[in-house]
């Protein structure tokens, strides 16, 4: 590694050579100027705003508010100007010598059929032309989108499913596999990867840009991994933020609405979002541009009541009737933590009770836990602010910097729900580019704030106040008797009011919400830094720990990229490479030092850390050729791609793929792909210290000494032993002679070791535009096949016992479990191959004036498997799902419309925290706009489910009703 001395130096002489060539090319060439005005050719009025740039360079600007522009250039002559802007025809100018002055016309265009993009390929390429699915939502798609902001006009688009956990937590996902920390699912801003590695969150609408410097929005569902590598299997999405030399000026941004108006389980509240946005150029060589929102409000409430483990069930009492429903002492609510059954980390086996005149009767009794309303803050901001500073050496070369800051609140759904207050994550990201090269490295820095973890609050709560499971367990058990001794035996007819009156006697002396002995205790355990261990900071509390979630790690990346067309001749190749790393700083909680012994990773050391820092790293490159054929009708794309990651073997991701354009309205694609995802930080690193099931990552060392890939059972045979344990012990047999004689009833884990997520996809498309750039149709159509699905499975290990003895089958008894068993998440690699398949239809008609009609229908369905697997995947996807948009832009001057209807049917969603039926999703949003152009502004007002139809998203999701809003615009102030 250099010294700071050599770097400095390759520092100053990198400097030195752009200088240089700055130089050289001055001194080739002679500085001119373009000036001229650009207008409306139907109304003959100035166009400000619009976009001017030379063609084949970086070089450009825009035009003032009386459409005039100026630019310079050291360009020889002929050259090309290429001007556009939003809602007009783009048009190209050759400028063949010095002097002129140019006057521009641009046409009106109702359907910008000829688009550009840039995701798809990494090149720019009109939108009917790219080799996979692509989405765009421009400036004036957003701004005539009635959804309260950009991120959430992002539900609107062919194929996306949006996840809400938060009014700050939005997350989109495309076919398929759907969950609310989206590994799968690409974010960038600017190119810049917006994953919040350690705290396992994409953080595009948090951190992002605001709403005044959003230039568009590129989605490609489906996978990318060919020429993005890690997390983009099920796809991505492009942030693009506007730039200072095109767009400046002043610009103010003011929304205020309302919500929870009735339905969501809270009162009425405001919602704010204020913005600023200021950019200046300086002949076109620099330019600097400034962003600042904040936004405040009441946040959505996950309060269902729907409880998850019924009495049916083997893990809960199914031997009782009379504990059927709301008297089910085995109750694990969706939106409940601490009464955790089917993790089985927070019951009681009530065993040797009398009931119905039987003797040895057991009841799985859950602690009673706390709703997630009193455990969470309902009120969340997010602070936002970004700057940037770019400087033109010459029409070829730019050299940027750019600041990203965001502070947030709210609340996110992995294995728990976290609750994040005051968190904090910076970008630092500088960029070379030129017209064939880029050159981009970032940094980002998260600092978690005063957040914590909702499961280990709710537990401790328990603890701390209600005393340990067993002792709980002995005072509910005692209460029955009382009630028995007082009001007859137990039997079906007075057992729910016996656990009733015994819950509340073991309940006697717990914090109630509402209480201040209750805030008191949430304060004192969410600021320790412990999830699962006893604590003497909080008085008269034998067993209890922390919830503190503290993680303050970084991600360091560079990559660059080469397009080496124009020396290859033969065809167009474009070659790149990335490299990144991650810096774990060890927590205690959710990473850990693992060089450490096992008994010494979560204690904290003498200086304050918790060991050694961790570092995760991934190498890439890749190369892609395309070709031309038959008067460029046939496009052939070829790429391929390699990853390396130290942990796993290194891996080649090839793409292939064809658009054949018989004409200039047609288009038709055909791609095959491959994706490698190697695990996420946490899902490769974790060790979290959850309480009284530790969730681990994936690699292999981590198991050294736990046992849990090789010595142990898995949870889900577990439950069904201890049920036919306890049904041949009410039937007279001895406890430990029937749990041998029900041994074959264990299942042996036997997990694999842990490999990359892997992807074959293939996808054909049909793109046009007919009908005089007045109806688009876009058709397409995917399979896709995973190899080894990362998820979790839960596996108990028995203490000191192998797997298949009878020690170990003895520990595996719920009366045993404190003392003979450890349980463990683990993420691994599902053993069954995983297929789903669907296609999406979208149409937008301009069938007349300027009256706009939309729609969209998408279908993803998943292949069954014969075999059951390690763990549920969770496809978390509805089968259908429609949004129709009618609209139009201007139905008299300045005022315009839309209106937008989303559907999507109902379906199963399954995860390690709540499983349960989505109801289907019927919701209008609406809108209203009218322009001043007086004073340069918007006024929008509009509303998302504007019949306060209340609904979720995903089973232990918020409860999601109308927000109305209305919003004003001023731009392109002090715009000299």
């Amino acid at each position: 590694m250099k010294n700071p001395s050599q770097n400095s130096k390759l520092f100053l002489f990198t400097l030195f050579l752009f200088f240089t060539l700055q130089k050289v090319q001055a001194q080739e060439n002679q500085l001119i100027e373009i000036s001229g005005q650009v207008t409306s050719q139907e109304s003959k009025e100035p166009l400000a705003g619009v976009s001017v740039s030379v063609k084949g360079t970086i070089n450009g600007t825009t035009s003032d508010q009386n459409g005039k522009f100026k630019l310079r250039s050291r360009l020889k002559f002929p050259f090309k100007l290429y001007f556009t802007s939003i809602g007009f025809q783009p048009q190209e100018f050759e400028v063949k010598e010095p002097g002129a002055q140019l006057n521009i016309a641009l046409a009106t265009q109702t359907i910008l059929g000829n688009e550009v993009v840039i995701t798809a390929s990494r090149v720019e390429e009109s939108i009917l032309k790219s080799p996979v699915a692509i989405e765009k939502l421009d400036i004036r798609a957003i701004r005539e989108s009635p959804a309260p902001s950009f991120y959430d006009a992002l539900e609107n688009v062919k194929g996306v499913q949006m996840t809400t956990s938060s009014l700050t937590f939005k997350i989109p996902n495309t076919r398929g596999f759907n969950i609310p920390s989206n590994y799968r699912f690409m974010q960038l801003v600017d190119g810049v990867d917006m994953q919040a590695a350690t705290l396992g969150v994409p953080l595009g609408n948090a951190i992002g840009p605001t709403e005044l410097d959003i230039a568009s929005v590129e989605i490609t569902p489906g996978a990318a991994s060919a020429l993005y590598g890690m997390n983009a299997i099920n796809g991505m999405s492009n942030l693009l933020t506007k730039s200072p030399f095109l767009y400046q000026g002043l610009s103010v941004y003011q929304k205020t609405g309302l919500n929870h108006v009735g339905g969501t389980g809270r009162e009425l509240s405001n919602l704010t979002e204020t913005a600023v946005r200021y950019a200046r150029a300086f002949n076109n060589k620099f330019a600097f541009k400034v962003n600042l929102s904040y936004l405040r409000g009441t946040d959505w409430l996950a309060d269902t009541r729907t409880d998850q483990n019924p009495n049916n069930l083997k893990s809960a009492n199914p031997s009782f009737p009379s504990l059927n429903g709301e008297n089910n002492v085995a109750f694990d609510g969706w939106n409940k933590y601490g009464d955790d059954v089917l993790a089985g980390s927070n019951t009681v086996s009530v065993s040797g009770l009398s009931i119905n005149g039987k003797a040895n009767q057991t009841l799985n009794v859950a602690r009673t836990g706390y709703w997630e309303k009193d455990l969470v803050n309902p009120n969340v901001d997010n602070l936002k602010f970004d700057a940037s500073l770019h400087y033109r050496f010459n029409d070829f070369l730019e050299l940027s910097y750019d600041y990203r800051v965001g502070k947030m609140d709210g609340v996110f759904q992995r294995g728990n729900k976290i609750q994040l207050n005051n968190v904090v994550i910076q970008n630092h990201k500088i960029e070379l580019k030129g017209s064939n090269f880029l050159i981009r490295a970032y940094a980002s820095l998260e600092n978690s704030g005063d957040s914590y973890n909702v499961k280990p609050l709710a537990d401790n709560l328990d603890l701390a106040s209600g005393g340990s499971n067993s002792a709980w367990g002995t005072k509910f058990k005692n209460a029955l008797g009382a009630y028995a001794t007082a009001n007859g035996a137990l039997t079906d007819a007075n057992l729910a009011a016996a656990t009733k009156y015994a819950r509340q006697q073991a309940d006697a002396g717990r914090v109630e919400p509402g209480t201040q002995a209750f805030q008191d205790l949430k304060n004192t355990i969410i600021g320790i830094n412990n999830w699962d261990i006893k604590s003497s900071t909080i008085p008269d509390a034998p067993v209890t720990g922390g919830a503190a979630l503290v993680q303050k790690s970084h991600m360091y990346h560079a990559e660059g990229q080469w397009d080496l067309s124009k020396p290859v001749k033969y065809f167009d190749l474009l070659v790149g490479g990335d490299a990144r790393i991650y810096e774990i700083i060890p927590d205690g909680n959710s990473f850990v030092d693992f060089s450490r012994p096992i008994a010494d990773r979560g204690k904290q050391l003498p200086d304050g850390t918790y060991g050694k820092n961790v570092y995760y790293k991934k190498f890439g490159g890749f190369a892609q050729a395309t070709k031309t054929f038959f008067d460029e009708k046939l496009k052939i794309f070829a790429s391929l791609r390699f990853d390396y990651n130290p942990e796993f073997d290194p891996k080649f991701t090839p793409r292939l793929a064809a658009v054949y354009s018989p004409d200039e309205h047609n288009n038709f694609r055909i791609t095959y792909q491959q994706g490698y995802r190697f695990p996420g930080l946490f899902e490769a690193l974790s060790y979290v210290n959850n309480g009284r099931v530790k969730r681990v990552g994936s690699l292999s060392y981590i198991n050294e000494g736990l046992g849990y890939l090789d010595n142990s059972y898995t949870r889900a045979s577990g439950v069904i032993f201890n049920s036919a344990v306890n049904a041949a012990v009410a039937a007279g047999a001895d406890r430990n002679t029937a749990a041998l004689a029900n041994r074959d009833l264990l299942v042996k884990a036997d997990l694999p070791k842990a490999r990359p997520e892997q992807i074959n996809s293939l996808e054909v498309g049909y793109k046009s535009v007919f009908l005089d750039n007045r109806l688009i149709l876009d058709i397409d159509a995917y399979t896709n096949t995973y190899n080894g699905f990362l998820g979790q499975v839960q596996v108990d290990v028995p203490k000191g016992a192998t797997v298949g003895s009878d020690a170990a089958v003895l520990n595996m008894l719920d009366a045993n479990r404190d003392a003979g068993q450890d349980r463990y998440r683990v993420y691994t690699n599902a053993k069954n191959k995983y297929r789903n398949y669907g296609s999406a239809f979208g149409l937008t008609y301009n069938f007349y004036k300027k009256y706009t009609i939309a729609g969209n229908v998408s279908f993803n369905k998943i292949k069954s498997n014969e075999n059951t697997d390690l763990f549920v995947t969770g496809f978390n996807t509805p089968e259908w799902a429609t949004n129709l948009t009618f609209g139009n832009r201007e139905i008299v001057k300045n005022l315009g419309f839309s209106v937008v209807y989303k559907w999507q049917d109902a379906f199963l969603w399954e995860s390690p925290l709540v499983t349960g039926r989505v109801e289907p999703i019927h919701t209008f949003d609406a809108q209203v706009s009218y322009k001043v152009p007086q004073v340069k502004s918007t006024i929008k007002i509009g509303g998302t489910n504007i019949f306060n139809t209340p609904y979720i998203q995903y089973a232990g999701g918020p409860t999601l009703g109308a927000l109305y809003y209305v919003a004003i615009t001023f731009e392109g102030l002090l715009n000299k």
